[in-house]
């Protein structure tokens, strides 16, 4: 598994104007991956922060980018937020 770390501007610029919002990273398994939609279904652990359960669902990219090098299988971590009223992952990583 090969993808590089990324956090949008957009979501870099939000984070430094609320210096108490913490970014909490939350395990994730790629269950689909669709390219021409920048939208990854992830089967994910509570996002904390967003005061959702566990589940599987959908969500946007934050950066058309972020998807490259995923597959399904992959496990990655990975920071959500609502992004105009969408879920969108912010900022992903390699768990090891």
């Amino acid at each position: 598994m090969k993808f590089l770390t990324t956090l949008s501007l957009s979501a870099a610029l939000a984070l430094t104007s609320l210096p108490a919002l913490a970014e909490t990273y939350v395990r994730g398994i790629v269950e689909e991956v669709n390219s021409e939609t920048g939208r990854l279904t992830l089967n994910h652990e509570a996002l904390v922060d967003l005061d959702m359960e566990a589940m599987t669902m959908i969500f946007r990219l934050a950066e058309p980018e972020m998807i490259e090098g995923l597959e399904v299988g992959d496990a990655i971590e990975f920071v959500a937020d609502r992004v105009n009223g969408r879920l969108t992952v912010v900022a992903l990583r390699d768990p090891s």
